[in-house]
């Protein structure tokens, strides 16, 4: 029996983090022996902002342009770049990346939701994170001239399906600070 490569070395218990080697090490999780499936990750986050901003939004009449689309495609962006961006991510293949956003007046704030799927080794959460993320900049950077206090807030993964671990959903939050 060979001895394990250095990069072989990982956590031996569950819950323990998988990108450190016994030594404490970073590396790159091996994923050569999973099972490829389909797998999915939906994230969502808020951009909170003052209401007259939200309503620039929602007329479609700020300077820079359609917020919404621009962010829409940066978003897209992102997930296709987001093992570009996080240093030990596996680079995967997406098949579909779906972004939506939704304006909430009565909370003053834009929700981003976006839908990940690829088909193979590794999940598609942190394409998801990185879109709504991004997305979510995206506004802020093209409304900043007209609201410096925007807030980005509650992002995280939502949904998940695919690989050992299976699927689970948490419930939607709520878009008031401090809830959810």
């Amino acid at each position: 029996m060979n001895p394990p490569k250095k990069h072989d070395i990982g956590p031996t218990q569950p819950g323990e983090l998988t990108h450190f080697d016994a030594a404490g090490q970073a590396h790159m999780v091996d994923i050569g022996d999973k099972q490829e499936t389909r797998r999915v990750a939906i994230a969502q986050g808020t951009i909170k902002m003052h209401p007259d901003t939200l309503a620039v939004i929602a007329s479609g009449s700020a300077k820079k342009g359609d917020v919404l689309g621009v962010a829409r495609i940066a978003a897209i962006m992102a997930a296709k770049r987001t093992a570009d961006l996080i240093p030990l991510c596996h680079p995967i293949a997406l098949t579909r990346v779906a972004v939506d956003f939704t304006l909430d007046a009565e909370n003053s704030c834009v929700v981003c939701a976006v839908e990940v799927e690829s088909f193979g080794k590794t999940g598609a959460e942190m394409e998801a994170l990185t879109s709504v993320q991004i997305g979510l900049l995206t506004i802020y950077d093209m409304c900043k001239a007209v609201d410096r206090q925007m807030i980005i807030s509650q992002v995280r993964v939502v949904h998940k399906r695919g690989g050992k671990s299976g699927e689970w959903t948490v419930q939607p939050f709520s878009t008031e600070p401090g809830r959810g």
